[in-house]
């Protein structure tokens, strides 16, 4: 009986799989539909067309979640000394909503005259900089809309020499944590240039968003050992809320004198201050210049912008910490700092993000008046907003941006070269 049975099961397994087999066959019999339904995808497809159906949350830009257009706004508020490059203002933090206003914290540079430049830094002096972000402070503004934006005055200042950050504090982010704030914020010990950007992570803490700041006066995240890929640069501290410990996000520069990658890491803890372990499977990201995270789902999405081979995308990690491509997109804000409702609430599904903050490096001329401003961006990567114009492709811009990317002297010296050896 039980030799039996054995056979029908057999019998029963070979015929599923045949039919199988069969159903596969009679689908690629004829050519790729027209119209496209579930089973399409049971197709065997080139690499492309699967990764349309498997690899995105949908097979269209208009249908996905994690797609976007991105919308610029000026922002009022801000006064920049007649954009003279004595005014500068970039890397804004994320934007927290609390006392019944929007609060956003930034690096503001205001100086006498305008940068050296990182190649002439041994030229800066206490008072003339070497870059847009050295000498630098934090300062903070506040927001009843978010348009039009007050700003309340120093936040963070740089300390006396030799306490950490005393020649420029730059590119900070705000945590919310058991009633208190926490500023995390790179220290430079030097002028920018001089040896690169290589500067710690400090921090400052506070009972109230408008302060007063305490300086945590150490380093709160250390560098990598000697031959780690980290090992000179932790930029861009993000800090978040998950699992019931404090997520900070972060990038760094390797690989010279090669080219140069930055990847993205990640340090885990429970307390503000440290310590904080590295995960062991940094970096996590392998490109984008700032670090942009926001909940989603039950997972994690990161605007990349800017450096590697997957620049300008939107990216989602479900465990926090294997990212995947979700969208290809354009004008991506660079130095973004969102407004992420959940960013500390330790949610389990997040909702995502529909504006924030980010910087124009290029407000002024090199060498003229050299500065940076800050911009509102508003965007669709929201479960809460459908907003289908936020999700067309085929952004078409003035003319005169594309002649403006036209060829370098030497790049026309090389054509016209090429032109008579022929």
């Amino acid at each position: 009986m039980n030799k039996l049975y054995l056979i029908f099961l057999l019998v029963g397994a070979f015929a599923c799989k045949e039919q199988k087999e069969n159903t596969v066959i009679l689908e690629n019999s004829g050519p790729f539909p027209y119209t496209i339904t579930d089973s399409t995808k049971n197709r065997k497809l080139s690499a492309a067309m699967d990764r349309s159906f498997n690899h995105y949350t949908s097979i269209h830009p208009k249908n996905n979640e994690l797609y976007t257009n991105f919308k610029y706004t000026e922002l009022k508020g801000f006064d920049y000394n007649n954009h003279d490059g004595t005014i500068s203002r970039r890397d804004p933090s994320k934007v927290i909503f609390e006392n019944g206003k929007y609060y956003v914290w930034y690096t503001k540079r205001n100086t006498p005259v305008i940068p050296v430049g990182a190649k002439n830094a041994e030229k800066s002096n206490d008072t003339i900089p070497s870059t847009d972000w050295d000498l630098s402070e934090i300062w903070y503004a506040t927001s009843k809309d978010g348009f039009t934006w007050e700003e309340q005055g120093v936040a963070v200042p740089r300390p006396p020499k030799p306490e950490v950050g005393w020649r420029a504090v730059t590119t900070t982010d705000i945590l919310k944590w058991k009633g208190k704030y926490y500023l995390y914020y790179q220290g430079f010990m030097e002028a920018s240039g001089k040896r690169g950007d290589y500067c710690p992570v400090t921090a400052s803490y506070a009972d109230s968003p408008d302060g007063p700041w305490t300086p945590a006066g150490k380093v709160v995240i250390e560098n990598g050992p000697e031959g780690s890929w980290d090992q000179y640069a932790i930029h861009d501290p993000y800090p978040l809320v998950h699992n019931g410990q404090i997520y900070i996000y972060y990038k760094s520069a390797f690989n010279r004198p090669n080219p140069v990658w930055v990847g993205g890491g990640l340090v885990t803890g429970d307390n503000p201050l440290g310590p904080f372990k590295k995960h062991p499977l940094n970096p996590l990201t392998n490109s984008g210049h700032e670090v942009t995270m926001f909940p989603f789902k039950e997972g994690l999405g990161a605007i990349v912008a800017k450096d590697g081979t997957e620049h300008f995308t939107i990216q989602y990690a479900k465990d926090w910490v294997n990212f995947e491509v979700a969208s290809i997109c354009e004008l991506v804000p660079v130095a973004t700092g969102p407004y992420v409702p959940d960013a500390f609430t330790d949610t389990k599904y997040g909702r995502g993000i529909t504006w924030g903050m980010s910087h124009f490096v290029n407000a002024g001329k090199y060498g003229v008046n050299p500065h940076s401003i800050l911009v509102r961006f508003d965007c669709d990567l929201s479960l809460d907003v459908d907003d289908p114009e936020m999700k067309t492709t085929g952004i078409r811009h003035d003319i005169e941006v594309y002649y403006k990317q036209g060829l370098s002297k030497n790049q026309l010296k090389r054509i016209k070269e090429n032109n008579l050896t022929k």
